[in-house]
């Protein structure tokens, strides 16, 4: 019998050595939620400091903790989406960015039918927007394009 050395080739090369995906979604989405919610709060206080409200019709406003801690549980949870696309979808990059759209822009709903003055609703609506911007981008760029 002769022994034959095998080259390690894309298709030979043992599974141990390819990265899981999962923890890369998991690493970068959460790092990226940290980012979104620093980015939500900062652009926040900003607006609020130029006398937007985001005071509904009772008269309650949203405490400014409050979109970072908003920010970063749904950001999570886009995560979370993200990662069990990575392992069950077809095509995650597609699936992912298509259900991020739409949640994002069902987001929206409440800050038009809350009561929120047209100042306040607006830059709500921006603030979604810049949350999706910062964390779509990351986690989409980790999952398979299919």
């Amino acid at each position: 019998m002769s022994s034959t050395t095998q080259i390690p080739t894309a298709t030979t090369a043992p599974a141990a050595d390819v990265p899981s995906v999962r923890p890369v979604v998991w690493r970068h989405g959460v790092a990226a939620a940290g980012v979104a919610a620093v980015a939500t709060t900062t652009l926040a206080a900003i607006a609020s400091a130029a006398g937007v409200s985001f005071a509904d019709t009772t008269g309650e406003s949203i405490p400014l903790f409050a979109f970072a801690q908003l920010t970063l549980v749904f950001s999570l949870i886009g995560v979370g989406i993200a990662a069990v696309l990575a392992r069950r979808a077809r095509r995650p990059r597609s699936t992912f960015v298509r259900t991020a759209t739409v949640l994002t822009v069902l987001s929206y709903v409440p800050d038009l039918t809350f009561g929120f003055d047209a100042a306040s609703a607006a830059v709500l609506i921006g603030l979604h927007t810049v949350a999706a911007l910062v964390v779509v981008p990351v986690l989409a760029r980790r999952l398979v394009r299919g």
